[in-house]
């Protein structure tokens, strides 16, 4: 251990042991495909048929991720409105300082 170094901690890994995803993403693609054919009624209510139809139906959170861009930072804005004073000034008396 060395006094300019600071480890990092061990990262978290969880191991399923009575679920296996493969096996679960395998039933709902073969359940998917039967229905489809028709060979099994509609499909019943599932909670996870929910999961981000929130964010998808409010507007400013769909502008949001659809813009990519940042949205301005304070700092910035302090800088450009300093330097339209200092035009103004400069344009008005002809000296900055």
């Amino acid at each position: 251990m060395s006094m300019f170094r600071v480890d990092k901690p061990r990262g978290f890994q969880h191991n399923y042991i009575y679920y296996d995803p493969r096996k679960e993403k395998l039933t709902n693609i073969e359940e998917n495909a039967k229905r489809e054919l028709g060979m099994l009624p509609e499909k019943e209510f599932n909670p996870e048929d929910i999961r981000g139809k929130f964010v998808g139906a409010t507007t400013h959170l769909k502008r949001r991720k659809e813009s990519g861009r940042k949205p301005v930072s304070s700092g910035i804005l302090i800088i450009i409105i300093v330097v339209l004073i200092l035009v103004m000034k400069y344009i008005y008396t002809g000296r900055v300082f």
